[in-house]
Order: structure tokens, then C-alpha cells, then sequence
């Protein structure tokens, strides 16, 4: 079986989960005999792993001249070339009320280089919306000229791919929910975003989500029937014992950590006020804040005006191996998140031998059992289980030698094959 599989972004360029996600699950299904998957990135940079996937760039495929379709309308297009000399635009309102009266309802105005290719940033800038539509009309044309069987969108980001890719090759189409923009919002939705997620869900032939909470959200707030949705949870990628052990770290103290994007959805609010109150009574500990986001200078204010600076740590945005290094390099790891679909540092975390605290609004809590699990907003239910866990190194040692042994068990092949199973069910 061949799936062409479309995402965002491919390792090592990965900003969070998905990225991470949606990995793990293609060298799971690559474990597997029968499967082959063609996975498709806005932007191939060249250094990706393509030993278990063949990788492929829209960025590196013409479209000039070529018979497309448009992602929202179901029809053939003609595909029109424009000049350098369009003025640059910041949004599709902007891009529409610039181009109006060039174009008639039936053309797609594209700008290409002269390889007659499309340019992607592969980021999450002030132009994704367009990208987004850039990527649907160049998954046209990738599906006009490969064979497959099944179709695999991951996330919000690549449902309109995935429809173009079913309106060219009637092939079904499976589409899979990291998280929803309620999600993302705190249930303030962006509209745009909410219009693309709907329509992913209603043209999918099923919709998998990576916890029940998020396959509740997507039955109850998109109006999917439950039928439709199946819950496939996400696992971890696994580590040999030198990649976890703890590194030098050039103070006594205890570390807390916090490691994610600083926004509304992880709580870095309730993180910041527990440390307050484990500070107020031990001092032999400090706290991290890694990870950047649109709330981090409020959260350095914040732990400003607490007076607690000298023992709270901002590092920004960790990738890669410095990820596992906070990681091995802390006692705690707590994971606030006021909506998390699932939450994989949790898991890499137990990995790293170091016991975790996660809010009860995770997606990750339905499948943990040797975890501390608060909710995001009882600040004292959090600080309680830090200092406990701080205090009692037997408390520590249980969490650490029960939480490795449950993680190992959570593996990228279980869900592979949960996945596999779809597939058969939609492909006829």
C-alpha cells in the first residue's frame, strides 16, 4: 500500500509536536511490509531523513503551464504565471482586492520562479494562509503524477492538500487531528481556521484524533459523527541509556522545568505562580521556563513583579538534542497545559528518567498512569506534588523507575498499525 502523506514540516525543521508526531508515526508505518509512504512538505531544505520516506518539496516541483486544481472550488483550473513586478501582499483579503480585476472566477494567479516553481517559507509567518493555498494547488499536481492509495493530512495545516490530492485522484482521504483551534484559542476560534478544519473533517472518509478529548471536541464542535473518528494515541521515538544520561549541570540546586511554546494553551501562567509557592519554602531550587511564544515577556514580567528572578530561568526555543539536555539536566517536569490534545514531552521526559506532573486537561493523561495529574489552574495542587516529589527522593525514584518501564511500552509501531487498519477500512 502506498499513502501520499502531507505535513508541515519534517525533522530536523520541526517547531513543536507535529513535526515530531507526525515522524514517529511515518518510521512506525515504515516497520510495516506493505507500506511505502510518499510524505510532502511545503518546503524540502535537504537535510532531511529520507531512509524510511521518500520526501518531497512543493517548493521543488513546476507547476507552470500545467492543469491544477483549486483546493476550495473542485474544478479545473488554469494555472496563470505572473511577472516579479506584483507588488508584495500580506494577506489573501489583501492578495484578492489587489488582483480583482486581472483575473476572472475561474483563475488562479500564482507567482513562480523561473523553474516555474512555487516559493515557500515552510514557517508559520504572516503569509501561512496563502501558503496554505499555494501548498492545496501544488498537491494537484503531485497526485496527477504519483500512484497511491490513500491520502494522510496532518493537521489543519495540510487539509486543503489533502482534499485537492481526493478531488484529482478520487482516492480516500485520511485526515489526522494533532489539535483543533479550540484548542489553540481557549474557544476564541479564528474563523478562516475554523472554516479549513470543518472542511477537512467533512470531506475525510475518516478522521483520526490523537486523545478523546480531542475526538469529543471534533464530534461536538464540528458536528463529525462519531462513527467518523477514531482515537489513535500518539507514542515516543525510543532512546538508548547514553542519550539519558543526566549531563553536568554546574549547580546543586534542584531544577523544575517547564518545556513547550509559551501561549495561552500551556498554562506558563500556572507554572510561574507554583514556583512562587515552592519558593516560599525551599530556596535549594530553581525553575525553567523553556520554549518562546506571544506570552513570553509577560511571563518574565510576571516573574518579575514575584520577586523571583534569581531562581527562575528563561533558555527560548530548544531543539533537538538540547531538548534531551534541560531534560537530563532536571528533577521535575511539569506540563500545565490549559488544552493539550495529547502533550509528547511528557513522555520524553519519563524517558529522560525524571518524574512528571501534567494537568488533567491533556490528552497524554488518558494513557499515563505513573504521573502526577493536577488541574492547569489548582496552583497549590502543583506546587504540593513539585515539593513532594522534591522532597522524597524515594517518592522520586518510584515515579522515575515506573513512569521509564510505562513509556517504553507506548511505541511508534502500536500506532502504526492502528493507522494501517484505517487505511484498509477506507481503501475499496
Amino acid at each position: 500500500m502506498r499513502v501520499l502523506m502531507f505535513g508541515w514540516e519534517f525533522p530536523p525543521h520541526i517547531a513543536g509536536g507535529l513535526g515530531t508526531a507526525s515522524y514517529g508515526l511515518t518510521r512506525g508505518l515504515a516497520a510495516l511490509n506493505d507500506i511505502e509512504v510518499l510524505f510532502v512538505v511545503p518546503k524540502a531544505w535537504g537535510d532531511e531523513d529520507q531512509n524510511i520516506v521518500r520526501l518531497i518539496g512543493a517548493n521543488t516541483i513546476p507547476v507552470a503551464f500545467k492543469t491544477i486544481r483549486y483546493s476550495s472550488t473542485l474544478r479545473s483550473v488554469e494555472k496563470i504565471e505572473v511577472g516579479s513586478k506584483l507588488v508584495p501582499y500580506t494577506d489573501p483579503e489583501d492578495f484578492w482586492k489587489m488582483t480583482r480585476s486581472n483575473i476572472s472566477d475561474t483563475d488562479v494567479l500564482l507567482n513562480t520562479n523561473n523553474e516555474g516553481k512555487i516559493e515557500f517559507s515552510g514557517s508559520y509567518g504572516a503569509t501561512l494562509l496563502d501558503e496554505i493555498q499555494k501548498y492545496a494547488i501544488v498537491s494537484s499536481v503531485i497526485a496527477s503524477e504519483n500512484q497511491f492509495d490513500v491520502i494522510h493530512a496532518h493537521d489543519w495545516l495540510a487539509y486543503p492538500a489533502g482534499i485537492a490530492a481526493k478531488a484529482v485522484s478520487g482516492k480516500p482521504l485520511v485526515i489526522h487531528v494533532h489539535a483543533t483551534d479550540f484548542d489553540r484559542s481557549g474557544g476564541n476560534v479564528n474563523p478562516q481556521v475554523f472554516k479549513i478544519e470543518k472542511e477537512g473533517m467533512e470531506y475525510a472518509d475518516k478522521i483520526i484524533t490523537v486523545s478523546n478529548l480531542t475526538r469529543d471536541i471534533v464530534i461536538k464542535k464540528y458536528g463529525i459523527k462519531p462513527s467518523k473518528v477514531q482515537t489513535v494515541y500518539n507514542a515516543v521515538e525510543p532512546m538508548h541509556f547514553t542519550e539519558v544520561t543526566k549531563p553536568f549541570r554546574g549547580v546543586s540546586d534542584k531544577i523544575v522545568t517547564f518545556l513547550g511554546r509559551i501561549t495561552m494553551q500551556k498554562g506558563p501562567e500556572y507554572f510561574i505562580e507554583a514556583a512562587k509557592m515552592v519558593l516560599s519554602k525551599m530556596s535549594d531550587v530553581r525553575f525553567v521556563m523553556a520554549g518562546s511564544g506571544d506570552m513570553m515577556e509577560k511571563m518574565i514580567r510576571r516573574a518579575a513583579s514575584l520577586n523571583i528572578t534569581d531562581r527562575f530561568h528563561f533558555t527560548g526555543f530548544l531543539r533537538g538534542n538540547d531538548v534531551f539536555t534541560m531534560l537530563g539536566m532536571s528533577d521535575v517536569y511539569v506540563m500545565p497545559s490549559v488544552s493539550e490534545p495529547f502533550g509528547i514531552s511528557p513522555l520524553e521526559a519519563m524517558q529522560s528518567n525524571v518524574p512528571v506532573i501534567i494537568s488533567k486537561q491533556s490528552g497524554v493523561a488518558e494513557v499515563l498512569t505513573h504521573a502526577v495529574k493536577v488541574d492547569f489552574w489548582d496552583i497549590e495542587a502543583m506546587a504540593d506534588a513539585i515539593y513532594g516529589i522534591l522532597s522524597y527522593p524515594a517518592l522520586s525514584k518510584t515515579f522515575v523507575q515506573k513512569g521509564k518501564e510505562e513509556v517504553d511500552k507506548l511505541k511508534w509501531e502500536k500506532a502504526a498499525k492502528q493507522v494501517h487498519d484505517i487505511y484498509l477500512r477506507v481503501v475499496k
